[in-house]
């Protein structure tokens, strides 16, 4: 039952105070009166003793736990209060809560977010799957309904479904007539193709629109228009270049721009160009059967956060990223007539950024192409190991003058030669970086070169980190006393092991 535990709730919150709470002159008991203990208009000597005022500090905090727990305070909150709060409970669990009182009988139907999932389906049977659907149809119609803010269909609400039947399309019709700002659908069984209603790509009041198609396609239809719309997101779903942009040009006011997990397909160019954009997301698919020939152009001056994971495209033209703080670059080669040149224009086109993370599977862009990196001061390596890592990390490393802090996440391989490294120290090296993180140590001699040579050259380091999660306690013990042996250009350099 719901309401023990709103009694509950109400018992440990004493200091809500709603309409006052008084506590009501009870009759003595046969054993109080035999006793003594209470005598109402009596006054005796024995009235100020200790045990007399214990007494009656103790009756009175039982009555007012009592009166707590018999009165439901709760209720008399407004109920756009009410309904704020059980937008946070699962459907179901708020529906429960009607049989509290008259008061909350339709309380449920007003609440400002829907969301239908898996576990709310999995009880459905062909007796009650009607039943269902007349439910979520009358909750989204109900008469005088205020307007939603989410409504989502998490996974397990089938589109095509034959057995259930499910009309989801007038769902989504009534959510717009209730005026609904975000819609979030995970749905299953799509076919190849997902057409949704086309007033959906038109409705004004909308202002997050989340998608996943589950490997379909999104039929977008040739009139899009949501001009308040600020998140766009789409994940595991098969869109082309010509279908992104119809869905943003008319996006005036768009923030976050999020493609995940998705295929790229039939695009000659992705263009991309926002001013309100701050936030972008291009993750496709890396597959060896898809064509990789598309010229990626992004001109977004408000952008601030750049994340983008694929194999190296044709071209890149990226421009008016003077905003752009952060960037996560995932980029893979595959068939490409001059794959160096396309990375290298990436790279330039995001030399603003102040922190980089870069995944690459070989050398695939060349360092004495790249620009100075002014504003860099957070960096992490990402990828396999290759020949030559170690000269071309350094080469970098001459293009980030003001770096901070210097995050490894790679395996070293045989041919690595630290040791040996006939280059000039980066300047960043000596003075500027003050943090080392390196993760995955394994124990090797060649990782102990590498540590060695960056202790031997960062003349102002404070922190190295080494992560050993895949190392025993009695390992790791070891490999901490000899990295402490190893000599230090900074007296203030701290190792720490994690």
């Amino acid at each position: 039952m719901l309401l023990p535990k709103v009694r509950t709730f109400l018992f440990f919150l004493p200091q809500i105070r709603v309409g006052g709470c008084h506590r009501h002159p009870r009759p003595p008991s046969e054993f109080e009166a035999r006793h003594k203990l209470v005598k109402p208009n009596q006054k005796t000597k024995a009235k100020n003793s200790p045990v007399s005022i214990a007494g009656r500090r103790t009756g009175l905090q039982f009555s007012y736990l009592m009166a707590m727990c018999s009165e439901d305070r709760i209720s008399s909150f407004p109920d756009y209060i009410l309904c704020h709060i059980l937008s946070f409970l699962p459907i179901k669990e708020a529906v429960r809560t009607s049989i509290i009182s008259t008061k909350w009988r339709y309380l449920f139907a007003s609440i400002s977010t829907i969301e239908f999932d898996r576990c709310l389906l999995s009880g459905l049977t062909d007796r009650n799957v009607d039943s269902f659907k007349n439910f979520v149809d009358r909750l989204l119609k109900f008469p005088d309904q205020v307007s939603l803010d989410c409504f989502r269909l998490s996974d397990g609400i089938s589109w095509n479904d034959e057995d259930h039947d499910f009309d989801v399309s007038g769902w989504i019709f009534a959510a717009l007539c209730r005026r609904v700002k975000e819609i979030d659908f995970h749905l299953d069984y799509l076919g190849d193709v997902l057409t949704l209603p086309a007033v959906l790509f038109t409705y004004h009041s909308l202002v997050t629109l989340k998608l996943n198609a589950e490997g379909s396609k999104i039929e977008v239809p040739s009139d899009v228009c949501l001009g308040n719309l600020k998140t766009l997101q789409l994940r595991n779903s098969v869109v082309d270049g010509d279908s992104i942009h119809r869905l943003i040009s008319n996006c005036h006011v768009l923030e976050d721009l999020a493609f995940i997990e998705c295929f790229l397909a039939y695009a000659g160019a992705l263009n991309i160009q926002t001013p309100s954009l701050k936030r972008l997301v291009l993750d496709f698919d890396v597959v060896e059967y898809r064509d990789f020939n598309y010229v990626v152009v992004i001109n977004a001056p408000n952008l601030v956060y750049f994340q983008y994971t694929d194999a190296v495209a044709e071209g890149y033209a990226l421009s008016n990223m003077k905003s752009l703080e952060k960037s996560d670059i995932s980029i893979y080669r595959f068939d490409s007539s001059d794959c160096e040149t396309s990375a290298t224009h990436l790279i330039q086109g995001i030399c603003t950024v102040r922190s980089l993370s870069l995944t690459i599977d070989e050398v695939i862009f060349r360092t004495c192409r790249l620009p100075i990196f002014h504003n860099l001061i957070e960096f992490e390596y990402r990828g396999l190991g290759f020949n030559g890592r170690e000269t071309w990390l350094v080469e970098f490393l001459h293009c980030a003058p003001n770096l901070n802090t210097l995050t490894l996440n790679f395996l070293v391989v045989a041919e690595t030669q630290w040791k040996v490294l006939l280059m000039e120290v980066p300047s960043c090296l000596s003075l500027h970086l003050k943090e080392i993180k390196i993760l995955n140590f394994k124990g090797d001699t060649r990782m102990f070169e590498m540590i060695s040579y960056f202790l031997d050259n960062a003349m102002v380091l404070e922190k190295l980190m080494i992560g050993m999660e895949s190392l025993s306690e009695t390992q790791q013990s070891i490999v901490f006393n000899q990295l402490l042996q190893l000599p230090k250009s900074s007296k203030k350099c701290q190792v720490v092991i994690f």
